[in-house]
């Protein structure tokens, strides 16, 4: 069974964009994928996987989970690391503030 071994999550500053963060995971240590994306959907946060642009409009996921059950290790993985990663954002920001 895969496993995500390391999860490092940059968060994007909150704007009137989707974009909420960007996200590299190392796969049992030995597999890395970078430029996961963590967007602000209709229906709440999702993930959108590293693509290439093949024609204006149209993009190609380059790596992708091929099933529900690996999608959700890809989620199970990476969505505490964005909270804790947000929070710390939060507070740096509120500290920033009251200086």
């Amino acid at each position: 069974m895969m496993k995500i071994t390391d999860v490092d999550v940059h968060i994007v500053k909150r704007d009137n964009s989707k974009m909420r963060a960007y996200v590299t995971v190392t796969i049992d240590g030995l597999f890395v994928v970078h430029d996961i994306r963590i967007l602000e959907g209709s229906n709440g946060l999702f993930l959108a996987m590293p693509s290439k642009q093949i024609a204006p409009g149209e993009h190609r996921d380059i790596a992708h989970p091929i099933s529900a059950d690996a999608r959700k290790i890809f989620e199970d993985a990476i969505y505490p690391v964005y909270e804790e990663a947000l929070a710390k954002a939060d507070t740096e920001e509120e500290t920033d503030d009251e200086e």
